[in-house]
């Protein structure tokens, strides 16, 4: 398979502080690959540099082939977001927010409605297309987030905390909804859940201080640390006072 994404040397610093230091990562086309760390751990800010928001200090990424810094542009045009904070117009419609979102990235008003109908439907939101976003429970509004960033049909999504919040029901719902989307679209999910990444990630790469410390299957990473579940893996790799 080609590359989605490919990490060289990728570096970020704010000041003095070194918040991102990764050697060498990659992720497949079709691939769901968790960033698996705790708070502050450099999960949001390794996908904020991939999504061309932030440019590196030092170091090379490209998105399906794009350099994140001289081919900014294209990266953009090929990555969508759904971000930690619930993104939705509340005042709009399940429908117009997918429509809205849909003509902004180009595409026009039968093209628009056919696409919302397609995620509204695919994302279980039959029920909810009609209603007002900001009358959806927490679970509902995530899933509205991930159909809008999927419905400009992006090569690379990126999942940043996407249960964050949620009670234990809504977020085992919605591992339903990108268990349904894997093989389709390569996807970076950030999580902080053991249970989220062993669920739905077909690799895990730890982070740590910036730093990706493994990357592997589950499985992989079990058998490497000798541990029997993956928080006590985690721990091994990532080290006691990264939890």
């Amino acid at each position: 398979m080609s590359k989605a994404i490919e990490i060289r040397g990728l570096k970020r610093r704010f000041g003095d502080k070194l918040a991102v230091d990764i050697d060498e990562l990659s992720v497949e086309r079709g691939e769901l690959l968790a960033l698996l760390g705790v708070n502050g751990a450099g999960k949001t800010t390794t996908v904020r540099m991939l999504c061309g928001v932030l440019p590196p200090s030092e170091g090379s990424a490209a998105v399906e082939g794009f350099d994140v810094v001289t081919q900014n542009a294209q990266v953009k045009s090929v990555v969508a977001v759904s971000p930690q904070e619930t993104a939705v117009a509340k005042n709009l419609t399940v429908r117009e927010n997918l429509e809205f979102i849909a003509g902004i990235s180009g595409a026009d008003k039968p093209e628009a409605k056919r696409r919302a109908a397609e995620l509204i439907s695919a994302l279980g939101l039959t029920d909810e297309a009609d209603r007002r976003a900001k009358k959806l429970s927490g679970g509902m509004q995530r899933r509205l987030s991930i159909a809008m960033a999927l419905i400009s049909e992006p090569k690379v999504l990126f999942l940043d905390e996407p249960t964050l919040g949620l009670d234990v029901l809504a977020r085992r719902e919605l591992w339903r909804v990108i268990e349904g989307l894997r093989g389709e679209t390569a996807i970076v999910l950030t999580t902080h859940y053991m249970e989220e990444a062993e669920a739905l990630a077909d690799r895990v790469a730890v982070m740590a201080k910036g730093r990706v410390k493994a990357v592997g299957s589950v499985a992989e990473l079990l058998a490497q640390t000798g541990a029997d579940k993956l928080e006590d893996a985690f721990v091994a790799i990532a080290g006691e006072g990264a939890i």
